[in-house]
């Protein structure tokens, strides 16, 4: 049976397992509850790109750009405040093989619109900006908890990603956007 069919707990088990066949994104996992991050979670390519790769009996790192790292604190909207978080992860993953992108997303709207040609409203957390991912396949985030245990975020749910789906968002992320990353 295919796991996009499977229970939700079903699903939610196998995504651990098939996520746990990639020794960097595990090892992000692991040292980005070490930085204790407020909201954080490892989000959006490198896992559902990683499920894609051992559903397709590729390497588990095939195609990973970067390991992304949302964390939400919206004490200090400074960038000196996110450039300090940024630079202890620089330290913390220093010898991985992959680049590790970290981001306030508190911050967000203070860039997005220079960057991206649309505004973006305040998140209140880090799950309100991995509801405005450019595809729904990409609204996925995941993080692991002091006693080991794993939280998945994924207000689309898993099927879209256990079968190879990608389908935009119209939530936020301009056409282009998606454009860009489903051709990617």
């Amino acid at each position: 049976m295919a796991i996009s069919r499977l229970p939700l707990d079903q699903q939610l088990e196998s995504l651990r397992s098939v996520l746990s066949r990639n020794d960097v994104l595990t090892e992000v996992l692991a040292r980005t509850a070490a930085l204790d991050l407020p909201g954080w979670y490892v989000t959006a390519g490198c896992l559902f790109q990683t499920v894609w790769n051992v559903v397709t009996e590729k390497p588990p790192t095939s195609g990973i750009k970067d390991y992304d790292v949302f964390y939400f604190d919206g004490s200090d909207l400074s960038w000196e405040a996110e450039d300090s978080v940024i630079q202890a992860g620089r330290e913390v993953f220093a010898d991985l093989p992959a680049e590790v992108e970290i981001r306030n997303e508190a911050r967000v709207h203070l860039w997005y619109e220079d960057k991206f040609g649309v505004p973006c409203p305040p998140y209140d957390s880090a799950e309100a900006a991995i509801d405005s991912f450019a595809a729904t396949t990409c609204c996925l985030g995941v993080r692991v908890k002091t006693d080991g245990r794993w939280r998945v975020y994924a207000p689309h749910g898993l099927s879209d990603v256990f079968n190879l789906v990608l389908r935009p968002n119209p939530v936020l992320a301009p056409r282009s956007v998606y454009e860009v990353k489903a051709a990617r």
